[in-house]
């Protein structure tokens, strides 16, 4: 990997919750960011979270290491290696939770949530299922690069003002999950990576209680793992009624071959836009 980034993730319970059905992965070496929300009963959104982080993980390092692994039946040839490799640990961890799920009763209808970042080369691919958001802040500035999968976000998408009138409860009800069907489908982007690009990953239980332009002015300004700190504390300050997980990934650096003429239109053509 052609990038230095300096990472770190720290998950809690929270003030109220028993459990932590959260789950995250960082490491650096396999350039792989992962924060997963697990829901069910009986401690199942604890073995979904737990499923969705080793199998991607799992994945994503034995194709690291096998080349060959790269011929999967689903490949899109349209889209790079890394971001076939990443949809499909997805996918093959949405298979493990619905098995799961399916085989043993105390786990029927578990599932979880994903928002992960995988790096490769220079370039970053993001892909989530379900309302754990994926932020990257740029230049001072913070934006969103997940796609919330839920009633009210889709509902805006379609008819803004309609959505306006929906229950408050629609605001978290997933219309995507992990492990829910045979099949998912995640979201997903791939972009070029900056020095100075942080990106954060987070469970709704930050992301209720810490607003966008909090979490840019603590993760743009405060190395990760103090960050990670600052911003668990400022959730159970405010409740802390849900666990609470966060990821930040700072781009410290990235290798010359990123840097060249094309680099450099590509950042002309952002700022136009």
């Amino acid at each position: 990997m052609s990038l230095v980034v300096e990472s770190a993730g720290l998950t809690d319970v929270g003030k109220k919750r028993k459990n932590n059905e959260d789950c995250l992965f960082v490491d650096d070496e396999l350039g792989l960011y992962l924060v997963a929300d697990g829901m069910g009963g009986h401690q199942a959104g604890e073995v979904a979270s737990r499923l969705v982080v080793e199998t991607m993980s799992g994945y994503l390092r034995k194709v690291g290491e096998d080349e060959a692994a790269d011929q999967l039946p689903d490949t899109d040839e349209t889209l790079s290696v890394a971001a076939n490799r990443l949809l499909s640990s997805i996918k093959l961890a949405n298979k493990s939770i619905h098995q799961v799920a399916d085989k043993q009763e105390a786990y029927y209808g578990m599932g979880s949530t994903v928002s992960a970042v995988y790096l490769a080369g220079d370039r970053l691919v993001a892909a989530n299922v379900g309302d754990s958001p994926i932020y990257l802040i740029h230049d001072g500035e913070i934006e969103t690069i997940s796609v919330y999968h839920t009633v009210v976000a889709e509902q805006t998408a379609i008819d803004p003002e309609a959505s306006g009138k929906l229950s408050p409860r629609f605001a978290h009800m997933l219309t995507r999950a992990m492990g829910v069907s045979e099949d998912v489908v995640p979201d997903y982007c791939e972009i070029q990576c900056y020095p100075g690009d942080v990106l954060v990953l987070g469970s709704d239980g930050l992301t209720n209680k810490v607003s966008e332009q909090e979490i840019r002015n603590v993760a743009g300004k405060t190395p990760p793992g103090k960050a990670c700190r600052l911003l668990v504390d400022m959730a159970n300050e405010r409740g802390g009624e849900d666990n609470i997980t966060v990821v930040i990934v700072a781009i410290k650096s990235v290798g010359k071959n990123s840097q060249g003429p094309w680099a450099a239109l590509l950042r002309a053509v952002k700022k136009l836009f």
